[in-house]
């Protein structure tokens, strides 16, 4: 098993020396030990921080991630959080589909102003509604209408 320095890591990743130190303060990464004041870790490595890049780029927290990994460092991930996570982003594509066909619609109003637009008006309302309620079943309907 060949081991790879933090600084091998950081070139094959893409990801700061710096990042995969606070990785492995936060219990998502193990190193093996140190050749002089480098980190070592075995090439399992490259995998762990691609799921751990992949996990952020879903949005889940790095709290999260770790407890995607199983006490042997191989990934042991809960269908159930990833499903949930899955449902969580549908609703935030609706949302931003919805945003955006709204923009685009303001985009080619023939409105005088932007005020003067009724759908534009509906936008400003719902987007002044807190975060939790614009995200609610109906999302879509309140905006295309």
């Amino acid at each position: 098993m060949k081991l790879l320095d933090i600084s091998e890591v950081s070139y094959q990743t893409g990801i700061a020396a710096s990042a995969i130190r606070h990785y492995e303060e936060k219990g998502l990464l193990t190193s093996v030990g140190r050749r002089g004041l480098k980190r070592l870790f075995g090439p399992e490595v490259l995998d762990q921080l691609a799921l751990i890049t992949l996990g952020k780029t879903a949005g889940f927290s790095l709290d999260e991630i770790r407890d995607m990994f199983g006490a042997d460092g191989r990934p042991d991930i809960s269908l159930e959080k990833l499903t949930k996570k899955a449902d969580e982003l549908d609703e935030q594509i609706r949302h931003l589909a919805s945003l955006r066909d709204m923009i685009r619609h303001v985009a080619v109003c023939s409105a005088p102003s932007h005020m003067e637009c009724p759908r534009f008006r509906k936008l400003l309302r719902v987007g002044g509604r807190s975060r939790k309620k614009a995200a609610t079943v109906g999302w879509n309907k309140k905006l295309i209408g």
